[in-house]
């Protein structure tokens, strides 16, 4: 008589197993089979119903397990602007990409300089509307060849001359925010900048912006002064927060970058700090590991040592719903649409969208 407990070799299916020890007989093949019937059947009446499939687990290890109430936004320095991509193409790809919104750059040629006005701000804010993208805030690199506080009189004035024009581009494009960098004692990827004393640059930034402030609050732009730990100037978040409060406007905020305080601070120590300041904000990805302290320290988002989730939660405890915008200087060289997917999807990890 054959043992019941035996299985025998027609009932086995060829050196299958159930992934526990015991081979995979042909009963459990087939009682397998009608369970995929059945899940498939069940997907099918959710789809004919309009029901949502059921959410997966949380599991921390792939994304955050708390869902965060701000957007996403990229800075158009991502792109390769505007040599192999027109603004257009980027703002498409964006959209495309899954951001909510881009942040523009102002320069002295391209689509957003002063060769530009009225009429020409308009058209891209209607070109960003037809796309159903959002334009989350105006910024510029020409703060660093015209600073604020520069010991050279003509530079200075031009820098507060191109401020002004961006102030009128911000507000012809509906932009609300546009960064501003107040001054620098030091800027060492420049050989042109005679470094200025930290008690002239302090005077020099808060009268440059004090000049700005009545354009800006009668066009209802703000001006949100960001970090620069490598500028030598505004150091920590206590003293951020006293030249924001100097002013005593609405209009004067904190614009703040994760990545710009990374050699030695933390992001989420500011944040806290900060608090209801912060009107905006970059995100920069930066690692402590490493030995290079120049522009080209930053890496692509989550490929660094900073603390994401502890980021996120300082700033929803800060009250911050608005635009994280990743910022970053160096478009891939092959296949740049990567590095825009790579962000968005980084993005949603960190806010919890995956």
């Amino acid at each position: 008589m054959v043992d019941p407990r035996e299985t025998t070799r027609s009932e086995t299916v060829d050196r299958g197993s159930t992934g526990g020890g015991r081979p995979l007989t042909r009963r459990a093949a087939m009682c397998s089979g009608l369970s995929s019937v059945a899940v498939a059947a069940s997907a099918a009446r959710r789809a004919e119903s309009g029901e949502a499939d059921p959410s997966p687990e949380a599991d921390s290890r792939r994304a955050s397990t708390k869902r965060y109430d701000m957007k996403k936004s990229i800075n158009l320095w991502a792109f390769p602007y505007p040599d192999r991509m027109n603004l257009r193409e980027c703002l498409q790809l964006a959209k495309n990409a899954g951001f909510d919104g881009v942040e523009l750059n102002y320069d002295l040629d391209n689509d957003l300089s002063p060769r530009s006005g009225t009429a020409e701000f308009h058209a891209i804010r209607r070109m960003a509307d037809e796309i159903g993208i959002a334009v989350s805030g105006l910024c510029s690199f020409l703060f660093w060849p015209y600073p604020l506080t520069s010991n050279d009189a003509g530079k200075r004035a031009r820098g507060v001359e191109l401020a002004g024009k961006m102030i009128d581009a911000a507000h012809d494009l509906g932009v609300g925010n546009l960064l501003v960098v107040p001054g620098a004692v030091h800027i060492p990827w420049r050989d042109d900048h005679e470094p200025v004393p930290n008690d002239v640059c302090d005077v020099r930034a808060k009268d440059a912006v004090r000049g700005l402030l009545r354009k800006a609050e009668s066009l209802n732009v703000s001006l949100n002064i960001e970090n620069i730990f490598f500028n030598g100037y505004l150091m920590s978040p206590m003293e951020m927060n006293a030249f924001v409060d100097t002013f005593g406007s609405d209009h004067v905020r904190a614009h703040f970058d994760t990545g710009n305080i990374g050699l030695f601070q933390f992001p989420e120590h500011w944040i806290g700090i900060l608090g209801k300041r912060i009107q905006n904000i970059h995100f920069k990805e930066f690692t402590k590991r490493g030995t290079d302290h120049s522009l080209e320290s930053f890496r692509t988002l989550l490929d660094g040592t900073t603390n994401w989730p502890a980021v996120m939660e300082a700033l929803d405890q800060a009250g911050y719903r608005g635009y994280v915008t990743f910022e970053y200087f160096h478009p891939f060289a092959h296949y740049p649409e990567a590095l825009i997917h790579q962000t968005s999807d980084a993005l949603d990890r960190i806010l919890g969208r995956a």
